[in-house]
């Protein structure tokens, strides 16, 4: 594999470095938050356009939760794959790729076959009932059957990731959406399926994307090239990747249980609540995708750079991160708060919906600079491997804080549906200091892999 982009991770100039990296990151995660805005828009185009927007927000924490873990050993794999190549040992980065995409298929397959069996009894179990529980069902039904698609990209995504190729996951993203814009008129009306046409849609492009990834990783020499003994787990380093993942997986999982249990408070406002919800979370996702990109980006380099024994470098990446996003989010929430109503008046013309609507995303547009500082956080422990720190600062923002704020703004105002809104922003605010006591207290600059310990065995082969 050519060492050029761990030349510039590890010695270049590091802004130049986050900038190069996160930008294919930034346009890859605005084409996921496109996913989501085409098939809301679609999706308010059916008969009771309104209901059928807020079952798809009311599923997606569900959708969340089931991929929590998977997401946790991917976010592992990252971190363990950048050291890895920080300290130039290739073929145990090699074998880790092959062991996330193993793991993933594996672990999707069966959560689809559980999600297909449980999955309407537990929508009922958490709230959901009549037209919510039924669309929400049948696009639900539709996610699980297609979640090994998503995962095996997932894996894809942070095997490229850990390399420093954020290029390659962002045009297959990017073909992806373009497919997915397409197929959704011609699942969802043409082909008659109504709301799980949009589902349909999703798992379509996702799964050639995959199988594109795939062909990549095993069949091309760009990058790390996995071969199909790879795929074979192997004790030391599933070991590791279990050791890291874990609590990263589990803090996904308690995340979404939280954002799950925050549509549950929305949904007691009532169904145009949801609705605005859904709206301004989307549009403010696009606003958050610099933010997003950049950790992304620190996790590569915090994580070749200790690899590397570069701890000064990889503090110095942190700060630049959260420089640069926070002076780009700055500019985006103000621009957007100033065109709200405009924004918000593409998805709905619900005079209730749009009223909320608009007032959620001009507050949190607002507020936003505060991500760019949690996005830095939660990219510097995911890159060091230090999962435990960053299920503290993602968890901690929405079950220590968030839901606490909106119990008692829920029974002590008059707040009303703005209780949530409000606690979003103070719990962002409070989560930014608990991030950087940690990160100033600094057991996150010890690495996870042992630069000594034999990760392959005497009897492994290249």
């Amino acid at each position: 594999m050519k060492n050029e982009k761990r030349e510039k991770i590890l010695f270049g100039n590091i802004r130049e470095v986050l900038i190069a990296l996160s930008l294919p990151v930034i346009l890859a995660n605005a084409m996921e938050t496109i996913y989501g805005v085409v098939d809301m828009y679609w999706v308010s185009k059916l008969a009771s356009g309104d209901t059928a927007v807020a079952a798809v927000n009311f599923v997606w924490p569900l959708i969340f939760v089931t991929m929590a873990f998977g997401i946790g050993m991917n976010i592992a794999g990252t971190s363990i794959i950048s050291q890895f190549i920080g300290l130039g040992r290739e073929k145990e980065a090699r074998k880790v790729a092959g062991q996330l995409v193993s793991f993933s298929f594996i672990f999707s397959l069966a959560l689809g076959v559980l999600g297909v069996a449980f999955g309407r009894q537990l929508l009922a179990a958490i709230g959901a009932k009549g037209l919510i529980l039924d669309f929400g069902w049948e696009y639900l039904s539709a996610i699980f059957l297609g979640m090994p698609t998503m995962f095996v990209f997932f894996a894809f995504q942070s095997i490229k990731q850990g390399q420093g190729d954020t290029l390659t996951p962002m045009l297959l993203a990017g073909g992806a959406v373009v497919l997915n814009i397409v197929l959704d008129p011609l699942f969802m009306f043409t082909f008659q399926l109504g709301l799980s046409g949009a589902a349909w849609a999703t798992v379509a492009s996702r799964a050639l994307a995959s199988l594109i990834g795939l062909y990549l990783l095993f069949f091309t020499d760009k990058g790390l090239r996995v071969k199909f003994q790879d795929l074979r787990f192997k004790a030391k380093i599933l070991a590791t990747i279990i050791k890291v993942g874990l609590p990263a997986g589990f803090g996904q999982a308690i995340e979404g249980l939280g954002f799950l249990i925050m549509s549950i408070f929305i949904l007691s406002y009532g169904e145009f609540s949801t609705a605005a919800f859904g709206i301004g979370n989307n549009i403010n996702s696009l606003i958050l995708m610099p933010a997003m990109g950049i950790g992304a980006a620190l996790t590569t380099v915090v994580g070749q750079n200790l690899g590397a024994n570069q701890t000064e470098r990889a503090v110095q990446a942190v700060k630049e991160s959260i420089r640069l996003s926070v002076s780009i989010l700055t500019v985006g929430g103000i621009a957007m708060c100033l065109a709200a109503p405009a924004v918000v008046g593409i998805f709905t013309s619900q005079p209730v919906v749009l009223e909320q609507g608009i007032y959620y995303l001009r507050l949190i547009s607002l507020a936003i600079p505060l991500m760019g500082v949690f996005q830095a956080f939660v990219g510097c422990f995911q890159g060091s491997g230090h999962t435990f720190m960053a299920m503290i600062v993602t968890t901690g923002r929405l079950w220590a804080l968030r839901i606490p704020l909106v119990l008692f703004f829920k029974h002590f105002t008059s707040l009303a549906e703005k209780s949530v809104w409000y606690a979003m922003v103070i719990s962002n605010f409070l989560i930014c200091i608990v991030g950087l006591v940690l990160f100033l207290q600094g057991s996150w600059k010890q690495r996870v892999v042992d630069e000594k310990a034999d990760y392959l065995g005497e009897l492994e082969t290249v």
